[in-house]
């Protein structure tokens, strides 16, 4: 957080103060490459400093949430284990950011030409332009993308943790390249296929840890439903207009130059001219065979991610069928066996925990302190006596026969002598 907020306090400061400056600090701030003629924005190398901006400020402000407002929240929920508070904000800061995204999604698709419409999804490329709300919502969902591939390596490794790297990276290519490629309708309809359920599963993560246990349940069984029918069924019908509706209704030519000077179809040159995309808003733009071929195989990777994942998801399904909790198998504990790793397994003891296994250390077996007659010193005691003498003799003795006039034995007696006898062996010392 502070590193975060040190940062941007930085580029403000710069921005305000050093007028000079504001024609480098501008694009960290605004939306880039605005067409006054228009009121519609191109894509260009400047989003890129957009986006920087945006992988700071969702990092400063995770961190920022979870510790201020989200970890309290859980204590305040009943969450006393510090592994249960960490992954509750997690969860929870999940269900902030996809609660103001996922409709922001859902709105430009609502108000758009393409809505319930896929043929509508290729129509009048390349368009050079888009609006400013489609512009920030691409920008700001490759930040957070980018952003969540330095979460993974903060956060403790969990069991998927290459499935979710190999994710991460599928995602910010394919928004990457849909933004750049002009293909951003498509782009925007495949977002808001696979966020709603990132809306409803950290409900019911949270649920869990709260310990409401049917609502946990309720939720995840909806979940279940949502994840088949839109990764299995809504996606599926995407991945096919890319590999059918393309041939016939995308020119595969090349064009260049503006969207009011736009010059095209021309020939498909040789050499690096396919990434000028990414950082020329007049450069050459093309569509060949090798374009779709690449954005088909990105998208079949990330429907085979989902069907691992699914498979783990149908696992809890069962559980929960069957009278057990909802477990998550997928990604939100990490494997058992880490837990011991390196450590002697009978020195734990196991017990079931909402559905999980948790290790404890077992109570180790105290040595009980031997009896002694009232009455009765020790000879090491009168030695202590002798030599202390009055008022320090008479507190020696005082503690022992305290000690032992109950016969009793109290757990962790002996951690608390110890530590009484460190507490006072400076001042023996310096008698």
């Amino acid at each position: 957080t502070a590193v975060a907020f040190n940062l941007l306090a930085l580029l403000f400061l710069s921005h305000l103060m050093i007028p000079k400056s504001r024609v480098y600090t501008t694009p960290y701030f605004e939306l880039s490459h605005y067409n006054p003629d228009t009121g519609l924005y191109a894509i260009g190398g400047n989003d890129f400093y957009f986006v920087i901006f945006f992988v700071v400020f969702f990092t400063g402000l995770r961190h920022a949430a979870m510790s201020f407002v989200l970890c309290p929240l859980a204590r305040r929920g009943g969450i006393s284990k510090k592994k249960e508070v960490a992954r509750f904000s997690e969860q929870a800061w999940n269900i902030i950011h996809y609660s103001i995204f996922w409709p922001l999604g859902l709105y430009i698709w609502y108000s758009s030409p393409y809505y319930l419409n896929m043929t509508e999804l290729w129509s009048n490329w390349p368009s050079r332009e888009i609006s400013g709300t489609m512009k920030f919502y691409f920008l700001t969902q490759l930040a957070f993308w980018l952003q969540q591939m330095l979460v993974v390596h903060i956060e403790k490794q969990r069991k998927d943790y290459w499935l979710t790297i190999v994710h991460h990276l599928v995602t910010i290519g394919l928004v990457a390249a849909s933004y750049s490629y002009h293909f951003t309708r498509v782009g925007n309809l495949t977002l808001i296929i696979m966020d709603v359920v990132d809306v409803i599963f950290p409900l019911a993560k949270c649920a869990k840890y709260l310990g409401y246990r049917r609502l946990c349940d309720g939720l995840f069984g909806g979940f279940v439903v949502i994840w088949l029918a839109t990764r299995h069924v809504f996606f599926l019908m995407v991945i096919y207009s890319v590999y059918c509706d393309t041939r016939r209704l995308v020119p595969h030519a090349c064009f260049q130059g503006s969207m009011a000077n736009l010059q095209g179809p021309l020939p498909q040159p040789r050499g690096w001219s396919l990434l000028e995309p990414f950082y020329s808003p007049q450069g050459m733009i093309c569509a060949n065979r090798s374009i779709f071929i690449g954005f088909f195989a990105f998208l079949v990777a990330l429907q085979g991610l989902m069907v691992i994942w699914s498979y783990a998801i149908l696992k809890v399904a069962a559980r929960v069928l069957s009278g057990k909790n909802a477990e998550d198998i997928r990604s939100d504990d990490e494997d058992e066996a880490t837990e011991l790793e390196g450590k002697d397994p009978a020195e734990f003891e196991s017990f079931d925990y909402w559905g999980r296994t948790v290790y404890e250390p077992k109570p180790k077996a105290e040595p009980k302190a031997p009896l002694v007659k009232k009455g009765e010193v020790k000879e090491g005691e009168q030695v202590a006596q002798a030599d202390n003498g009055g008022a320090n003799g008479w507190e020696g003795l005082h503690r022992h026969s305290n000690a032992v006039s109950s016969g009793l034995y109290l757990p962790g007696q002996s951690e608390h002598k110890e530590l009484l006898n460190r507490i006072d062996a400076p001042r023996r010392w310096a008698d």
